[in-house]
C-alpha cells in the first residue's frame, strides 16, 4: 500500500515543488495539500494520511499549533515539521508538540523520500543538518548553565534558597513567610547576595537564578 502524505504550506509553490518530488515514488501518494493550520487538521480528519508534512509558520493557525491538535486525535498520523528555520526552540516546540520529526526544506529530494518512509513506519525522523545544529544548541546551552551554576557555587544553603525565590520574583515579604525569616533578615541576605554575585539588582539576580537552573 501507497504511503498516504498530506503536504500544508501556506506557499503553494512549496506544496507543488513537494508533490513533484514525493510523486516520483512508486510507494507514496500525496492526498492532499492544505495551506493552514486549521484546514490541515480538517483534511487530517477527511483522509486519514499516514504522514503530515507541516510548515511552522503560517498566518492564522500556525503548524506549532496544528501538530498539537492533530496529536491529540484519536489515532494520528506521524506530524513531520518542514521549516526553512533550524533554529533550536523551534525543533523542541514542534517535537514537544507532538511531531515525529523535524526536516529542513533544504533537504535533498532522495532524503526527503526516505524520511517520509521513516516517518511511516513509526520512527522519529530529523534532517541530519537540523540534528547537528540541535546537538550543538544543546551543548552550549548546557556550558552556559554550567558557568552560571559555578558562579553560585560559593553561596550558603540559604542564600541560594534566597536566590531561587528572586528567581520566582517573590518580594522580601513573601521570601520571608517561605523561608519562616523575618523581613530585615531577608533584606539582609539579598543585599550579600547581589554583592557576591555582582548582581546590580534583584532582576539580575533573579535572571542569574534561572539561568543557573534553580
Amino acid at each position: 500500500m501507497s504511503i498516504r502524505v498530506l503536504l500544508v504550506d501556506d506557499e503553494r509553490m512549496v506544496c507543488a515543488h513537494l508533490r513533484t518530488i514525493l510523486s516520483a515514488a512508486d510507494d507514496i501518494e500525496v492526498v492532499d495539500e492544505a495551506y493552514d493550520g486549521a484546514a490541515a487538521v480538517e483534511s487530517v480528519l477527511r483522509h486519514s494520511p499516514d504522514v503530515v508534512l507541516m510548515d511552522l509558520r503560517m498566518p492564522g493557525v500556525d503548524g506549532l499549533t496544528a501538530i498539537g491538535r492533530i496529536a491529540a486525535l484519536r489515532s494520528p498520523p506521524a506530524v513531520v515539521a518542514l521549516t526553512t528555520f533550524d533554529a533550536d526552540h523551534y525543533v523542541l516546540r514542534a517535537l514537544r508538540a507532538g511531531a515525529a520529526g523535524f526536516l529542513l526544506k533544504s533537504t535533498p529530494p532522495e532524503d526527503l523520500l526516505e524520511l517520509v518512509r521513516v516517518a511511516a513506519d513509526g520512527h522519529t525522523v530529523m534532517s541530519a543538518a537540523a540534528t547537528r545544529r540541535l546537538v550543538a544548541s544543546a551543548a552550549a546551552r548546557s556550558l552556559e548553565r554550567d558557568r552560571h551554576r559555578a558562579r553560585i557555587g560559593d553561596l550558603t544553603e540559604r542564600e541560594t534558597e534566597v536566590l531561587a525565590c528572586l528567581g520566582e520574583g517573590l518580594s522580601n515579604a513573601q521570601i520571608a513567610r517561605r523561608l519562616h525569616l523575618s523581613e530585615a533578615t531577608v533584606k539582609g541576605y539579598v543585599s550579600r547576595l547581589l554583592d557576591k554575585l555582582d548582581c546590580a539588582n534583584r532582576t539580575q539576580a533573579g535572571l542569574l537564578a534561572h539561568e543557573a537552573g534553580l
